[in-house]
């Protein structure tokens, strides 16, 4: 099987472990790949659904490691691939001179990113009417695995432990919504120079779009490298019903500050995350994805995962078919524009882990 169409079909149904104990702690709630583990495949390491309904009952089934850390992949009782977990980072053995564990503080995504949610909190979180049905940014927080606010102070710290201790290589930075104005872009602000002015790691910043324009421009000269703002679903029938309060922010407002973001960051380094498989069809998220390559923005789509203990926990994670029939094309799309991920300076596209995006990349067409 191809390694595109492997990793496809392992985000969509998940993966069973016969020995929990393999490789680093899984993620379980809060903001980005949840519920889900890292898994090298062909060299490529990607989070994989391990926690989730679906997990549970999926026909692919990761065997005990044997003693160099290789892990057999079976479907159905035939083995079909190999992997290996990436080890615990050292740097989750410190604590911040404030004594708060750096895991708390951030995590390692995928291999060499370094992942924060600055501000564990929304303003539409705790409403049923605006929450987003598929967020679980409150989670980790309810369960102390993270704290509700990282000082500049604190992610700078660090940052740096886990660029000298772990190799990391580039960091996100993204965020509750606090407000309905600058929507996370001050303190996206103030992280990222405190980050630049302790270590040289490129940073992605992620917030929805602010209401000045000019907060991009403040962004950049924080020491933000690549920005993301991130649409989820394309269609405003599917946006008004799985995330009601963001869908406040009209859809034109995104394509006006890609409009205005892409000329302060460059081609390629504005970025927004589609979730396939919320209810937009294929063809929908293919004709908004050529409109955003058309502007220098990555669409990067990765596939629904439904996160326990979210409204949408039951909701069905999209089939390997419908993403093959949206990221065929789609890496077709980008390598027509010059847009590849390993042009990214920092964030979720350029490490690629939540997504068989960048092995389409790389696949014959």
């Amino acid at each position: 099987m191809p390694t595109e169409r492997l990793i496809n079909a392992l985000q969509s149904f998940g993966v069973r472990l016969s020995d929990a104990r393999a490789g680093v702690a899984s993620r379980r709630g809060g903001a980005g790949p949840s519920d889900h583990k890292a898994m090298t495949i062909a060299g490529r390491t990607v989070m994989v659904p391990v926690h989730t309904g679906t997990a549970f009952e999926s026909p692919f089934l990761v065997r005990r490691p044997d003693p160099d850390g290789v892990c057999e992949i079976e479907h159905e009782g035939v083995v079909i691939g190999r992997a290996t977990f990436p080890g615990k980072p050292r740097f989750y053995a410190l604590s911040t001179f404030d004594g708060v564990p750096y895991s708390k503080i951030a995590v390692l995504h995928g291999r060499d990113v370094l992942a924060t949610t600055v501000l564990q909190t929304c303003i539409r979180y705790q409403s049923r009417t605006k929450t987003c049905q598929f967020c679980a940014i409150g989670q980790s927080l309810a369960a102390e695995r993270t704290v509700a606010r990282k000082t500049p102070e604190q992610l700078a710290e660090v940052a740096r432990a886990a660029v000298l201790l772990d190799g990391v290589r580039h960091m996100v930075m993204t965020t509750g919504t606090p407000n309905a104005t600058d929507r996370g872009a001050a303190i996206l602000c103030e992280s990222a120079f405190a980050v630049k002015a302790a270590v040289d790691l490129p940073i992605q910043a992620q917030c929805e779009p602010p209401d000045d324009d000019r907060w991009f421009s403040r962004l950049k000269a924080s020491g933000v490298d690549a920005l993301g703002m991130h649409l989820e679903a394309v269609t405003p029938e599917v946006r008004a019903r799985i995330m009601p309060g963001k869908a406040s922010v009209p859809l034109e407002r995104y394509y006006d500050a890609f409009a205005t973001a892409v000329p302060v960051f460059g081609r390629g380094q504005v970025s927004t995350y589609i979730l396939a498989g919320l209810g937009d069809a294929p063809e929908a998220i293919l004709a908004v994805a050529e409109r955003l390559v058309g502007m220098g923005v990555y669409p990067f789509v990765v596939p629904f995962v439904p996160i326990s203990g979210t409204p949408l926990e039951s909701h069905p994670a999209p089939a390997p078919d419908f993403l093959h029939a949206v990221l065929r094309p789609l890496a077709d799309l980008l390598a027509r524009a010059g847009l590849v991920s390993t042009d990214i300076k920092a964030g979720c596209g350029r490490c690629g882990a939540c997504s068989a995006l960048s092995s389409y990349e790389r696949a014959p067409a």
